[in-house]
């Protein structure tokens, strides 16, 4: 089983589905590491070689990902909400901060289940 960044890749996967499980790593930067790396991406992850693997954690070390990526990503939201901008308000809200509708939507944001309201004529 390959670890790349304190991440266990799923052997059944093919490696370039297989390198998207690390944050920070979607589908055509895991094609470019893997093409940079000199490996078929549609080799399993499970027969990748020592030597492989090795390629792949060095391709990979060159991008932000992981835990460092988390803490920027957060540290930029904290920023946002330090500022006091239309952005960070929401954030601190809990609303949906890219503009989409609140009124009828963004039901995992403002906190699940719609409330019954009575009398309500349709």
């Amino acid at each position: 089983m390959a670890r790349i960044k304190g991440i266990e890749l799923p052997d059944n996967k093919r490696a370039e589905i297989a390198l998207t499980y690390i944050y920070g790593i979607g589908r055509s930067l895991s094609n470019k590491i893997l093409k940079d790396a000199d490996v078929d991406k549609n080799k399993k992850a499970k027969d990748l070689t020592n030597e492989e693997q090795a390629r792949i954690r060095e391709q990979v070390d060159k991008y932000t990902t992981e835990g460092d990526l988390r803490r920027e990503v957060n540290m930029n939201i904290k920023t946002h909400m330090e500022i006091n901008d239309y952005r960070g308000s929401r954030h601190r809200k809990g609303l949906p901060v890219r503009g989409q509708r609140t009124n009828r939507n963004a039901r995992t944001r403002r906190g699940g289940k719609g409330k019954t309201v009575a009398n309500k004529k349709k």
